[in-house]
């Protein structure tokens, strides 16, 4: 498939764009607002102004790095490698069906790593550090996340998945994740908590309590964290505190906000030890040290 192809389809305002407008215009114009004025209502203090504005410009940035390697970089992999694609050819209904399943794993294998490798969660840090949780939280990006994300696609196009297609199923993934960023929904009826991501589900991967750390990474699907043990319920007795283990000094600093982590990294690898227990710095889980001054979340929950 040429990438001019693809990169008319995405200029064109074709049936998918117009069906994505529709199904994100009620979470802009509508749910936000109607969250923002029932939250002040019932004096339950979901939003505030600063934290507001913080996720709004990180999506820009997010938003403007996607767009630049989108049509640059991202498509130009892809293509490169659909030509090499399997001779697959199935019904419409399954090939969506399977899309947006198989697209819906890739990003949890993508979640699991951004939580268990430092690099990666110096990237994702910034869609967890609001002490806040609302809807607004959902468009708080892991600001540089386009400049890898399109590598767990690959496998997609091999199986004959389009670019894209598979830009239109992470999207409608994405749009569903949206959603679950709310605490004004308690739980849903079981047989949706079995399978689908939920409010519940959501907030307990939001939240920097102990038992929480690291739970419920799944976007649409939350299947895939029961079948690899990283599910957790949300209780009654353990209420979520959201943000991160150790909240970011200058939370509103626009630049520090961004690479704060990148900074405790480079404090970190300038210690005085061994090259290999360097590169542990950077590619072990989050809160690993050498001299156990910091742990990670999976030692501080087998501490509990």
């Amino acid at each position: 498939m040429p990438l001019y192809y693809n990169i008319q389809h995405f200029f064109n305002f074709s049936f998918q764009d117009k069906l994505m407008l529709l199904l994100n215009i009620p979470i802009y114009g509508i749910l936000i607002p109607l969250e923002i004025i029932l939250s002040n209502f019932y004096h339950l203090k979901f939003y505030s102004i600063k934290e507001t504005v913080m996720n709004i410009y990180l999506n820009l940035l997010n938003a403007g790095i996607d767009f630049l390697l989108r049509f640059f970089v991202s498509l130009t992999v892809l293509t490169f490698f659909f030509q090499y694609h399997l001779p697959i050819h199935i019904n419409p209904i399954i090939y969506w069906t399977l899309l947006i399943i198989a697209e819906d794993f890739l990003f949890w294998l993508e979640h699991f790593v951004d939580h268990n490798c430092r690099l990666f969660w110096a990237v994702h840090v910034t869609h967890h550090s609001s002490p806040e949780y609302n809807l607004s939280t959902g468009f708080r990006s892991s600001v540089f996340m386009p400049m890898y994300r399109f590598f767990y696609f690959i496998p997609l196009v091999l199986l004959n998945f389009s670019p894209a297609d598979i830009f239109f199923a992470y999207a409608i993934t994405q749009s569903y994740g949206i959603l679950v960023h709310t605490r004004a929904i308690k739980k849903l009826p079981r047989w949706v908590e079995y399978i689908f991501v939920t409010p519940s589900h959501h907030r307990v991967h939001h939240a920097s309590n102990v038992p929480y750390l690291d739970k419920n990474m799944g976007m649409l699907l939350i299947i895939w964290d029961r079948i690899f043990c990283t599910f957790t319920e949300e209780r009654d007795d353990e209420v979520p505190v959201y943000g991160i283990v150790k909240p970011v000094e200058q939370p509103n600093h626009p630049v520090h906000i961004v690479l704060h982590e990148w900074h405790a990294i480079s404090k970190d690898l300038q210690k005085n030890v061994p090259f290999a227990t360097k590169l542990k710095y950077i590619l072990n889980p989050p809160g690993w040290s050498h001299d156990g001054s910091t742990k990670t979340a999976k030692q501080m929950q087998a501490e509990q």
